[in-house]
């Protein structure tokens, strides 16, 4: 009972001393935006982002919210100690191609505003994706060109127009 009277006070008092703080006063992250680049359609993908204390309080990360389900952020819900550090692992699910450009909110104790840390990338093709590898490991990537009918590289198109 005395844990959790103190832990409430210590909530408090955190909200008291940072309402009017920004994320920036009490927070530090080691990258504000991750790019995953190329990355296989139906292959799900994390990265980690670090969250270091900068104040002389307890840090608390009362939630971490992602704009859409493909997104899925996870968090230590204990306060961050002065000085300490935490992560927070975000994953996307790599189902729908296209590129992408994802926001996950990290609400504060006491800071009125989320901290807005992103991920971004591009879902390709699972048959593009190989075929893009493939050319990387051969020293350079390719450009990939999908159609419906045949999936080719640049370069087979162009050994094609060459024979022809």
């Amino acid at each position: 009972m005395k844990k959790l009277f103190l832990f409430a006070a210590l909530v408090g008092t955190l909200a008291i001393n940072a309402q009017d703080k920004k994320a920036e006063e009490v927070m530090k992250v080691n990258t504000e935006k991750h790019d995953f680049g190329k990355i296989k359609q139906g292959v799900p993908v994390t990265t980690e982002f670090v969250i270091s204390n900068t104040s002389d309080l307890p840090l608390i990360i009362e939630n971490v919210t992602a704009g859409c389900g493909c997104t899925t952020p996870e968090w230590n819900k204990e306060p961050v100690m002065a000085g300490g550090t935490t992560k927070i692992k975000v994953g996307f699910n790599a189902a729908a191609l296209n590129r992408f450009d994802k926001d996950v909110f990290v609400k504060l104790a006491g800071v009125s505003q989320p901290k807005v840390l992103k991920i971004t990338g591009e879902v390709m093709e699972p048959v593009a994706y190989d075929a893009y590898v493939k050319s990387a490991k051969k020293g350079g990537p390719a450009k990939v060109q999908v159609s419906s009918k045949t999936k080719t590289t640049s370069k087979q198109t162009k050994l094609k127009t060459e024979k022809a």
